[in-house]
């Protein structure tokens, strides 16, 4: 009668060979290192290029929310925040402004673009009754790529 160990023993995958210890050798360990750290460099510009797009695709539809949101201000209110209000009358009633009905944001950190800077907002604007813009990561007018600016017109 076969026991089990017999039966693990004649498996080329279970078989123990006495004496013989298991695991990798330095080499293969820095081999494995050294492929890893090619991968990576290969690797690494093209998530950093699509982090960029991504936060400027982020920003862009931030501000259609922000536009949506100041449009039902002023179907509300039946006028623009002002410019000393500014976008925080979205998130915060202005003071004796019976006809306010927001919040129109659910959260304040929607006012802040994905580089950590607050939303330009200029009423009247220079594209339409109000501007809603981010100078992007640079946070300076122009630029390009990650810096390129971001506007609601």
């Amino acid at each position: 009668m076969t026991s089990p160990s017999d039966i693990l023993d004649l498996n080329p995958i279970f078989r123990r060979d006495r004496g013989r210890q298991w695991g990798f050798t330095l080499v293969e360990v820095l081999v494995v290192l050294v492929i890893i750290g090619l991968l990576g460099l290969l690797v690494a510009p093209n998530l950093v290029a699509r982090l960029g797009k991504a936060k400027g695709e982020a920003a862009q539809a931030q501000i259609n929310t922000l536009v949506a949101a100041v449009d039902l201000f002023y179907v509300d209110v039946g006028r623009y925040p002002t410019m000393q209000e500014g976008l925080e009358a979205l998130v915060t009633a202005p003071a004796g402004d019976a006809s306010w009905r927001g919040p129109y944001l659910r959260k304040r950190q929607a006012l802040i673009d994905p580089w950590g800077n607050a939303y330009r907002y200029k009423v009247p604007g220079d594209h339409g009754a109000y501007d809603i813009f981010t100078y992007g990561s640079d946070n300076a007018p122009g630029g390009e790529g990650d810096a390129r600016d971001v506007t609601s017109w």
